[in-house]
């Protein structure tokens, strides 16, 4: 059993390393959907940790997202310069701070704005929750478009550009490289990247659900009151979820801003965050694998679709308007999965066990 484990995955890692290789050949649009797919799964799995280990429904997930993506761009970009003279005589060669130092310094400003969401949440369940975290997401993503005055910090509703491209070691991700006689473009470069983070942020995740952490975490999801009568301190342990999930957020806004080099509040509206949720919840609440399967499903499909519904719009005259009818094929497809595999397309062979036992 474990000789097959090991040819899997091994065939697993070989296939995940030559995807860009690969799709490069069709262009580098499809390593960009690709790109994209690792960079929601990246989003999912922190997001996981809150709806599906703790239970706590957060509609408004994409605010660390935010917060996360405008740190970089502040950290990495010329905009703090141009505005503040305080800051540009503090950097006179340009304000290009270090990956070791954007990175954490986004994911630890994500991390206590979720605590900060978490602290005054910690006593509503269910939809009420669902409607602060989402009144939280919308009051960012406002904030962020108003920041333009009395002081410009975000640059408002035109965005900040001109972002820098990660760089290791004086390697820069933005320019196209020659690897044992492959030409890696910047797109592919990204895609190394993001499935390093992927597989490291997976390796967190599982730890954690194996963890006192993640267990106590799931005791609350299932039964709160219970968990507190054993003695679990659910307040900090929400607390916790909180701040780790938005910890993922903040990285995978710094990854975002980065590989796009250009950021707006246009990009992190509602729909992102309930994007998310959906890629959770089609997957499998809680389950690793169908997290990740949800996640690539439903990140890749809306851009799959893109060469489907040109070609039927042209077979109407243009009487279908193609967006409208991507939405379309989308929602059919999240319909028909649901009503065939009602806990997902990979739920966790554990969760509701004790329900079933307890019909029988």
């Amino acid at each position: 059993m474990k000789q097959k484990q090991i040819i899997v995955f091994v065939l697993a890692a070989i296939g995940l390393l030559a995807t860009p290789l690969v799709l490069q050949g069709f262009g580098n649009a499809w390593v960009r959907i690709a790109d994209m797919a690792l960079l929601y799964v990246l989003l999912a799995l922190g997001l996981n940790i809150v709806v599906g280990y703790a239970g706590l429904l957060d509609l408004g997930y994409v605010a660390f997202f935010a917060i996360g993506a405008y740190m970089y761009a502040l950290l990495a970009s010329p905009h703090l310069i141009e505005t503040f003279p305080a800051i540009a005589a503090l950097f006179p060669g340009g304000m290009h701070l270090p990956i070791w130092v954007v990175i954490p310094a986004s994911a630890g400003l994500a991390a206590l704005f979720g605590v900060l969401l978490g602290a005054p949440t910690l006593r509503l369940r269910g939809d009420y929750l669902a409607i602060v975290t989402l009144g939280f997401g919308e009051i960012i993503r406002v904030f962020m478009n108003n920041l333009d005055q009395p002081v410009n910090i975000t640059n408002g509703p035109k965005g900040l550009g001109e972002i820098d491209s990660l760089s290791f070691f004086g390697l820069s991700m933005g320019k196209k490289i020659n690897v044992l006689g492959f030409d890696l473009s910047s797109v592919s470069l990204y895609y190394y990247l993001f499935l390093v983070l992927v597989v490291f942020s997976v390796i967190i995740s599982h730890r954690l659900q194996l963890s006192r952490v993640g267990r106590a975490w799931m005791a609350i999801r299932e039964d709160e009151i219970a968990a507190k009568a054993m003695g679990i301190n659910t307040r900090n342990l929400k607390l916790l979820a909180f701040g780790m999930g938005a910890t993922f957020g903040g990285v995978s806004g710094a990854m975002f801003a980065s590989f796009q080099g250009f950021i707006s509040p246009e990009s992190f509206s509602l729909m992102e965050s309930i994007m998310i949720v959906a890629m959770i919840v089609l997957g499998g609440v809680g389950h690793l694998p169908g997290v990740i399967m949800g996640a690539v499903a439903l990140s890749a499909l809306p851009e799959v679709l893109r060469y489907v519904a040109g070609p039927l719009q042209n077979l109407t005259d243009g009487r279908l308007d193609a967006s409208i009818l991507r939405q379309l094929l989308i929602a059919l497809a999240m319909i028909i999965v649901m009503l065939l595999r009602p806990r997902g397309l990979w739920p966790s062979p554990e969760h509701g066990k004790a329900l079933s036992v307890t019909k029988a």
